[in-house]
């Protein structure tokens, strides 16, 4: 399965599955190359991407990020195979490790060391029997790779990494470990609205679910961000990882994970109203890559 360059990542968590087709298809009709479905504890990414698929004839769905704590290897390959058959291979699979106080916290279950854990995970996934009707090729792996560890067993165990909550500087970095070939799909949180306040006091909200989770304070800190720009969501922590401003501006962020080695940039537009579980048509229409 080939890649284009630009995506949307979206919680559907919060729409009904009528509307979330609805979404599917006018994203489809807007350009947009694969649409990116999380996983938390709402809906199932996989069952959900297998009902957008059966309404859309071009769009991609990818998990980003399944938790595999959520279920065994061989199930996971299954349903990735499953689903490449049924939608003519527009399916491929990010999967991730997750964060301790969510699989121990909420899940009740043990946290493993992160690296280690995902590579038994993958290599247990590539052994699995799969032997039902299938693509002529396999589908695409992605893993959820933020520090140097995990993005080399991204390089040496699947297709590529799918970083989330990142920026530039990131995509330089793992671009550079990856090295040529493997896929970099990269997510961005992007704002658009001009007005610098309203724009940081916009993405704050968002931050914040994600500010205490320690995965993602260990990357920011290796981007150069302080422990007070992460607990304080400050101007710098903000600018460093939202892209807000006019189509112009959203596009050079874009254009910056390009040139610093993204294959793919899948955005998360922030809507300027405020509501979270809302896309925002205005921001998507100006990026459409359909013009």
């Amino acid at each position: 399965m080939e890649v284009g360059k630009l995506g949307v990542w979206y919680f559907f968590d919060g729409v009904s599955s009528p509307d979330a087709a609805s979404s599917a298809k006018r994203l489809e009709e807007l350009g947009y190359d694969t649409l990116w479905l999380p996983e938390t504890v709402g809906k199932n990414p996989f069952v959900l991407a297998s009902w957008l698929l059966a309404n859309t004839s071009k769009l991609k769905l990818a998990t980003g990020i399944a938790n595999i704590y959520h279920r065994e290897p061989t199930v996971s390959r299954a349903l990735q195979y499953t689903l490449a058959e049924q939608s003519g291979d527009r399916f491929m699979m990010a999967i991730g490790v997750s964060h301790k106080p969510l699989v121990e916290g909420v899940r009740k279950l043990e946290y493993g060391p992160p690296v280690a854990t995902m590579r038994n995970y993958l290599e247990q996934m590539g052994t699995a029997p799969y032997t039902a009707v299938r693509e002529e090729t396999d589908p695409l792996t992605l893993i959820a790779a933020l520090g140097p560890k995990m993005l080399e067993l991204a390089k040496t165990h699947t297709q590529g990494a799918h970083p989330y909550f990142t920026g530039p500087s990131h995509t330089k970095m793992a671009r550079d470990i990856l090295g040529e070939g493997p896929l970099l799909c990269v997510e961005q949180k992007v704002i658009l609205e001009t007005d610098a306040d309203k724009a940081r006091e916009l993405g704050r909200p968002i931050a914040k679910i994600y500010n205490r989770l320690p995965n993602y304070r260990n990357n920011w800190l290796r981007m150069g961000l302080t422990e007070d720009d992460i607990d304080n969501l400050s101007d710098r922590f903000i600018d460093e990882t939202f892209a807000w401003g006019d189509a112009d501006a959203l596009r050079e962020r874009i254009n910056e994970h390009m040139e610093a080695g993204a294959d793919h940039v899948c955005i998360q537009p922030i809507n300027t109203n405020g509501n979270i579980g809302e896309l925002d048509w205005t921001c998507l229409e100006a990026l459409s890559p359909a013009g």
